[in-house]
């Protein structure tokens, strides 16, 4: 065990980071916050919309609202930690500082790189088959491959052309769904958007449980803040600007959900939404004939691109991050000399990707890491209470009362006992492997980093 004072301990036992190994920052604020929702809006909010229909009728609106309530006492804790300790690693640095467990560390950083890189493999499949209404008969597994290589290249390339995609990508969703909010302006009014009467509620009957049901449905549509810890190395004067930029992130992406679903309960009656296959182009066909369908299927194909391309993003840099903790092999820590990319972590993860690709249908393992990241954010809004209490601690520009991450606790492990038993048993398997691993695989002569020993 380590006999550092907590001075001692809250500081880097590491030497200094020269340029030539550290992560170049090239992100401003408005880079960030685009970052964020990116992460945030994708996809699939063109079909959460019909789900959430479904369930609340017109009333859909104000699940999107609990959601975000619910999402910001985490996201307030992920902004104070970015503030505190801006690292690559994320919530793998933050946890194994709070707690100085390696082990643990290693598990919740291998559980959100799952996730990621689950979510990535998913894209690519979901953008061939998108590719494909555009390109008939083109085989659907090599245009996935294809698919994550160009990425991979992006991402070598620099986090500076990444942004720049980033940038045309959450351009186009956006605009997409301006569009949408834009031709259906005019339908709003026409509905009562107090009334809860739906398919799944036809008495209407409204209460806080019927609420937290509709709320668990459209919470999974604001994870995605958490991605954004992993770049915050590379931001300009990222105390000041990680919490406002997440903040920032969430606050929009939560305006665009509920203008969204206004619009969509406003143009298409909420039985048609709950039935729809693609809720929101039957809002456009009813509100814009004139627009082709087609159109929409080109915006899912940016939607979908700038979901997995943030994710080997983020993966690439929680790995690099990890292997500078010493809880992943330190060739991983290697930065290209030109592209100041961690290129060793991107081929590597690249790789796996691809294995999943041809494994198919991976929906199970996806749901089951989309449950582990809530128990992530449980072991994270955790560190943030032991942070705040240990003295000598570093602060933060974003100090917050420690109810805040107790709140977030809760919520989150409200949403985990909401998990179906397959996800559960799945998500418990994954964490047991990864607990093995680490004890079967762990290198030797790991460095010490802020008082975390191996």
């Amino acid at each position: 065990m380590s006999h550092d004072t907590p001075e001692q301990a809250a500081a880097p036992a590491t030497t200094a980071t020269t340029d030539s190994e550290a992560l170049p920052r090239t992100m401003g604020l408005g880079a960030l916050i685009i970052y964020g929702v990116g992460d945030m809006l994708g996809a699939g909010i063109y079909g959460l919309v019909g789900k959430g229909a479904h369930k609340l009728g017109n009333m859909v609106w104000l699940s999107f609202v609990v959601s975000m309530l619910a999402a910001i006492f985490t996201g307030l804790s992920y902004a104070s930690l970015g503030s505190r300790h801006p690292r690559a690693a994320g919530a793998a640095y933050i946890v194994g500082r709070a707690f100085r467990y390696r082990p643990l560390a290693y598990v919740v950083g291998l559980v959100v790189l799952c996730s990621g890189l689950t979510s990535l493999a998913a894209a690519s499949r979901v953008s061939a088959g998108y590719i494909a209404t555009f390109v008939p008969g083109a085989p659907l597994l090599p245009v996935s491959i294809g698919f994550v290589i160009a990425l991979a290249l992006v991402t070598f390339m620099g986090m500076r052309e990444s942004t720049w995609l980033n940038v045309v990508c959450t351009t186009v969703e956006v605009g997409g769904l301006l569009f949408i909010i834009a031709v259906g302006a005019r339908f709003w009014g026409s509905v009562d958007l107090t009334d809860a009467r739906s398919v799944a509620n036809p008495s209407g009957d409204v209460s806080i449980g019927f609420l937290l049901s509709g709320a668990v449905l459209t919470f999974y549509a604001f994870v995605g803040f958490e991605d954004m810890l992993n770049v915050s190395e590379e931001v300009k004067d990222v105390k000041r600007n990680f919490p406002i930029g997440l903040l920032a992130a969430l606050g929009i992406t939560t305006v665009v959900y509920v203008l969204i679903s206004i619009t969509a309960i406003s143009v298409v009656p909420h039985a048609d939404l709950a039935v729809s296959t693609g809720p929101l182009v039957e809002v456009s066909r009813r509100a814009a004939p004139w627009l082709p369908p087609s159109v929409y299927s080109a915006i899912a194909i940016f939607a979908v691109t700038n979901t997995a391309l943030l994710n080997l993003v983020m993966g690439s840099r929680l790995v690099w991050g990890m292997a500078k903790q010493g809880l992943l092999p330190q060739a991983l820590t290697t930065l290209h000399a030109t592209r100041r990319t961690p290129h060793r972590a991107i081929v590597l993860l690249t790789a796996i990707v691809l294995v999943l690709v041809l494994l198919g249908d991976i929906s199970s393992l996806a749901r089951a890491t989309s449950v582990l990241i809530l128990a992530v954010f449980v072991v994270v809004n955790a560190s943030l209470i032991v942070l705040q209490r240990r003295k000598g601690e570093a602060k933060g520009a974003l100090e917050i009362p420690a109810i805040v991450p107790v709140i977030g606790i809760l919520i989150s492990l409200a949403l985990v006992s909401g998990a179906e038993r397959a996800e559960l048993l799945i998500a418990g398997a994954l964490v047991a492997v990864t607990i093995a691993t680490y004890f079967v695989v762990r290198p030797k002569g790991l460095v010490e980093v802020d008082g975390v020993e191996s």
